[in-house]
Protein backbone atom coordinates (compact mmCIF):
# COMPACT_ATOMS: atom_id res chain seq x y z
CA UNK A 1 0.00 0.00 0.00
CA UNK A 2 1.64 3.33 -0.88
CA UNK A 3 2.75 5.72 1.96
CA UNK A 4 0.19 8.35 1.10
CA UNK A 5 -2.52 5.79 1.69
CA UNK A 6 -1.47 4.93 5.12
CA UNK A 7 -1.19 8.60 6.02
CA UNK A 8 -4.59 9.59 4.83
CA UNK A 9 -6.31 6.23 6.85
CA UNK A 10 -4.08 7.44 9.85
CA UNK A 11 -5.68 11.29 9.75
CA UNK A 12 -9.49 9.66 9.76
CA UNK A 13 -8.58 7.63 12.43
CA UNK A 14 -7.93 10.56 14.70
CA UNK A 15 -10.80 11.97 13.76
CA UNK A 16 -12.94 9.22 14.33
CA UNK A 17 -11.57 8.77 18.01
CA UNK A 18 -11.52 12.70 18.62
CA UNK A 19 -15.11 13.26 17.60
CA UNK A 20 -16.08 10.11 19.43
CA UNK A 21 -18.89 9.96 22.10
CA UNK A 22 -18.20 8.21 25.18
CA UNK A 23 -21.18 5.93 26.33
CA UNK A 24 -21.48 3.82 29.85
CA UNK A 25 -24.27 1.59 30.17
CA UNK A 26 -27.20 2.25 31.99
CA UNK A 27 -27.44 -0.86 34.69
CA UNK A 28 -25.05 -3.30 35.28
CA UNK A 29 -26.47 -6.12 32.75
CA UNK A 30 -24.22 -6.73 29.77
CA UNK A 31 -26.86 -7.78 27.46
CA UNK A 32 -28.49 -4.11 27.46
CA UNK A 33 -27.93 -2.39 24.60
CA UNK A 34 -29.07 1.04 26.14
CA UNK A 35 -26.31 3.55 26.17
CA UNK A 36 -25.95 7.10 27.69
CA UNK A 37 -23.74 9.82 27.96
CA UNK A 38 -21.54 10.14 31.41
CA UNK A 39 -23.03 13.29 33.59
CA UNK A 40 -21.04 16.26 33.40
CA UNK A 41 -18.79 17.04 36.54
CA UNK A 42 -20.50 20.06 38.54
CA UNK A 43 -18.20 22.88 38.56
CA UNK A 44 -16.49 24.26 41.76
CA UNK A 45 -18.30 27.11 43.27
CA UNK A 46 -16.70 29.50 45.33
CA UNK A 47 -16.98 29.98 49.18
CA UNK A 48 -18.83 33.52 48.34
CA UNK A 49 -21.54 32.50 46.28
CA UNK A 50 -22.79 29.79 48.71
CA UNK A 51 -26.02 30.83 49.92
CA UNK A 52 -26.56 30.00 53.14
CA UNK A 53 -29.20 27.55 54.03
CA UNK A 54 -32.73 29.16 55.07
CA UNK A 55 -33.74 28.75 59.07
CA UNK A 56 -36.19 26.25 59.88
CA UNK A 57 -40.09 26.31 60.88
CA UNK A 58 -38.23 25.75 64.21
CA UNK A 59 -36.23 28.64 64.57
CA UNK A 60 -36.79 32.42 65.78
CA UNK A 61 -34.97 35.44 64.92
CA UNK A 62 -34.47 37.29 68.37
CA UNK A 63 -33.90 41.21 68.05
CA UNK A 64 -31.91 42.89 69.83
CA UNK A 65 -34.07 45.47 71.35
CA UNK A 66 -35.94 44.81 74.45
CA UNK A 67 -39.59 44.62 75.61
CA UNK A 68 -42.00 46.94 76.51
CA UNK A 69 -43.53 46.61 79.45
CA UNK A 70 -46.95 49.65 80.36
CA UNK A 71 -47.29 50.77 83.85
CA UNK A 72 -50.96 52.41 83.92
CA UNK A 73 -52.04 53.91 87.64
CA UNK A 74 -55.43 55.38 88.84
CA UNK A 75 -55.90 56.96 92.52
CA UNK A 76 -59.23 55.38 93.31
CA UNK A 77 -61.16 52.67 92.48
CA UNK A 78 -63.93 54.82 90.79
CA UNK A 79 -61.64 55.94 88.25
CA UNK A 80 -60.75 53.67 85.17
CA UNK A 81 -57.70 52.88 83.36
CA UNK A 82 -58.74 52.13 80.15
CA UNK A 83 -57.45 55.30 78.02
CA UNK A 84 -54.43 54.94 79.51
CA UNK A 85 -54.26 50.73 78.45
CA UNK A 86 -55.09 51.51 75.27
CA UNK A 87 -52.65 54.14 74.69
CA UNK A 88 -49.72 51.34 75.60
CA UNK A 89 -51.32 48.90 73.87
CA UNK A 90 -50.86 51.18 70.91
CA UNK A 91 -47.55 52.37 71.78
CA UNK A 92 -46.46 48.02 71.64
CA UNK A 93 -46.57 47.21 75.14
CA UNK A 94 -46.91 43.65 75.05
CA UNK A 95 -47.84 43.35 78.62
CA UNK A 96 -49.56 46.50 80.67
CA UNK A 97 -49.96 46.46 84.30
CA UNK A 98 -52.57 48.33 86.28
CA UNK A 99 -52.46 49.64 90.22
CA UNK A 100 -55.24 51.41 91.53
CA UNK A 101 -53.12 53.48 94.63
CA UNK A 102 -52.45 57.05 95.37
CA UNK A 103 -49.59 59.11 93.78
CA UNK A 104 -48.50 59.90 97.22
CA UNK A 105 -48.11 56.55 99.13
CA UNK A 106 -44.20 55.26 99.02
CA UNK A 107 -45.68 51.30 99.07
CA UNK A 108 -46.92 50.59 95.55
CA UNK A 109 -46.76 46.81 94.90
CA UNK A 110 -47.86 46.33 91.31
CA UNK A 111 -44.88 49.16 90.67
CA UNK A 112 -42.38 47.10 92.52
CA UNK A 113 -43.43 44.00 90.13
CA UNK A 114 -42.46 45.83 86.83
CA UNK A 115 -39.47 47.38 87.84
CA UNK A 116 -38.46 43.73 89.28
CA UNK A 117 -39.54 42.16 85.80
CA UNK A 118 -37.41 44.81 83.54
CA UNK A 119 -34.01 43.54 82.56
CA UNK A 120 -31.20 45.26 80.44
CA UNK A 121 -32.63 46.29 76.92
CA UNK A 122 -36.35 46.75 78.22
CA UNK A 123 -38.04 50.02 78.15
CA UNK A 124 -40.80 51.09 81.26
CA UNK A 125 -43.73 52.95 78.95
CA UNK A 126 -46.41 55.39 81.27
CA UNK A 127 -49.21 57.90 79.52
CA UNK A 128 -47.94 60.38 81.64
CA UNK A 129 -45.16 61.47 84.26
CA UNK A 130 -47.37 61.85 86.87
CA UNK A 131 -48.44 57.72 86.78
CA UNK A 132 -45.00 57.40 87.46
CA UNK A 133 -43.10 59.73 90.13
CA UNK A 134 -45.17 61.12 93.24
CA UNK A 135 -43.11 64.03 92.93
CA UNK A 136 -40.23 65.41 90.67
CA UNK A 137 -37.32 64.24 92.67
CA UNK A 138 -38.89 60.55 93.41
CA UNK A 139 -39.55 60.83 89.45
CA UNK A 140 -35.88 61.41 88.73
CA UNK A 141 -34.15 59.09 91.51
CA UNK A 142 -36.62 56.10 89.84
CA UNK A 143 -35.45 56.86 86.38
CA UNK A 144 -32.05 57.14 87.48
CA UNK A 145 -32.06 53.88 89.08
CA UNK A 146 -33.56 52.53 85.21
CA UNK A 147 -30.66 53.84 83.65
CA UNK A 148 -28.52 52.49 85.65
CA UNK A 149 -29.54 48.86 85.09
CA UNK A 150 -29.75 49.31 81.56
CA UNK A 151 -33.67 49.84 81.49
CA UNK A 152 -35.26 52.76 78.84
CA UNK A 153 -38.37 54.79 80.00
CA UNK A 154 -40.82 56.10 77.68
CA UNK A 155 -43.84 58.77 78.24
CA UNK A 156 -46.37 58.96 75.85
CA UNK A 157 -48.32 62.38 76.80
CA UNK A 158 -44.74 64.13 77.37
CA UNK A 159 -42.86 62.94 73.79
CA UNK A 160 -40.01 61.76 76.73
CA UNK A 161 -37.96 58.53 75.31
CA UNK A 162 -34.75 58.29 77.47
CA UNK A 163 -33.43 55.54 74.11
CA UNK A 164 -33.04 59.05 72.40
CA UNK A 165 -30.38 61.36 72.60
CA UNK A 166 -33.58 64.08 72.69
CA UNK A 167 -35.07 62.25 75.52
CA UNK A 168 -31.67 62.12 77.66
CA UNK A 169 -31.50 66.04 77.65
CA UNK A 170 -35.30 66.44 78.58
CA UNK A 171 -34.19 63.83 81.47
CA UNK A 172 -31.31 66.17 82.27
CA UNK A 173 -33.17 69.17 82.15
CA UNK A 174 -35.80 67.60 84.50
CA UNK A 175 -32.93 66.20 86.70
CA UNK A 176 -30.68 69.71 86.86
CA UNK A 177 -35.35 71.12 88.07
CA UNK A 178 -35.50 68.55 90.87
CA UNK A 179 -32.30 69.84 92.01
CA UNK A 180 -32.95 73.12 92.06
CA UNK A 181 -36.07 72.58 93.66
CA UNK A 182 -33.95 70.81 96.58
CA UNK A 183 -31.96 73.52 97.08
CA UNK A 184 -35.05 76.43 97.33
CA UNK A 185 -36.28 73.99 99.72
CA UNK A 186 -33.28 73.83 101.71
CA UNK A 187 -32.93 77.60 101.85
CA UNK A 188 -36.26 78.33 102.56
CA UNK A 189 -35.96 76.02 105.12
CA UNK A 190 -32.77 77.61 106.66
CA UNK A 191 -34.06 81.27 106.72
CA UNK A 192 -37.38 80.41 108.43
CA UNK A 193 -35.43 78.97 111.49
CA UNK A 194 -32.40 81.58 111.78
CA UNK A 195 -35.35 84.01 111.91
CA UNK A 196 -37.00 81.74 114.52
CA UNK A 197 -34.29 81.58 116.15
CA UNK A 198 -33.35 85.51 116.18
CA UNK A 199 -36.85 85.99 117.62
CA UNK A 200 -35.92 83.56 120.35
CA UNK A 201 -37.99 81.02 118.99
CA UNK A 202 -36.64 77.04 118.99
CA UNK A 203 -37.66 74.34 116.76
CA UNK A 204 -38.46 70.93 118.49
CA UNK A 205 -41.01 69.90 120.98
CA UNK A 206 -41.54 72.46 123.85
CA UNK A 207 -39.74 71.74 126.87
CA UNK A 208 -41.77 69.50 130.02
CA UNK A 209 -40.39 71.53 132.47
CA UNK A 210 -40.96 74.95 132.67
CA UNK A 211 -41.71 77.55 134.94
CA UNK A 212 -42.90 76.08 138.09
CA UNK A 213 -42.56 72.98 137.82
CA UNK A 214 -37.92 73.29 136.99
CA UNK A 215 -38.43 76.01 140.17
CA UNK A 216 -39.74 72.99 142.25
CA UNK A 217 -37.48 70.42 140.70
CA UNK A 218 -34.33 72.56 141.34
CA UNK A 219 -35.27 73.38 145.18
CA UNK A 220 -36.10 69.20 145.77
CA UNK A 221 -32.79 68.25 143.66
CA UNK A 222 -30.50 70.69 146.19
CA UNK A 223 -32.51 69.65 149.23
CA UNK A 224 -30.42 66.59 148.98
CA UNK A 225 -33.49 64.46 150.19
CA UNK A 226 -35.16 63.01 146.72
CA UNK A 227 -33.53 61.41 144.11
CA UNK A 228 -33.78 62.23 140.72
CA UNK A 229 -36.19 59.15 140.00
CA UNK A 230 -38.38 60.47 143.47
CA UNK A 231 -38.27 63.85 142.00
CA UNK A 232 -39.22 62.94 138.11
CA UNK A 233 -42.11 60.78 139.64
CA UNK A 234 -43.14 63.68 141.72
CA UNK A 235 -43.67 65.84 138.46
CA UNK A 236 -44.48 63.44 135.71
CA UNK A 237 -41.56 63.72 133.73
CA UNK A 238 -38.67 61.09 133.08
CA UNK A 239 -35.66 60.94 134.75
CA UNK A 240 -33.83 62.06 131.55
CA UNK A 241 -36.11 65.36 131.60
CA UNK A 242 -34.51 66.17 135.18
CA UNK A 243 -31.08 65.60 134.33
CA UNK A 244 -30.84 67.17 131.34
CA UNK A 245 -32.15 70.28 133.17
CA UNK A 246 -30.28 69.84 136.17
CA UNK A 247 -27.02 69.33 133.77
CA UNK A 248 -27.59 72.68 132.10
CA UNK A 249 -28.02 74.52 135.73
CA UNK A 250 -24.73 72.95 137.13
CA UNK A 251 -22.79 74.53 133.97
Amino acid sequence: MPTNTLCMLGVRLLEQRKHRRRIVPICNNPSTHYFSPLPRRPEPVSEINVAQPPLSDGYETVSDMGHLLGYARVSTTDQQADLQVDALERAGCYRVFTETASGARTDRPTLDQVLDQLRPGDTLVVWKLDRLGRSLRHLVDTITGLAECGVGFRSLQEAIDTTTPGGKLVFHVFAALAEFERDLIRERTSAGLAAARARGRHGGRPSVLRGHKLQVAREMYRSGQYTVAAIAEALGVSRASIYRHLTGDSR
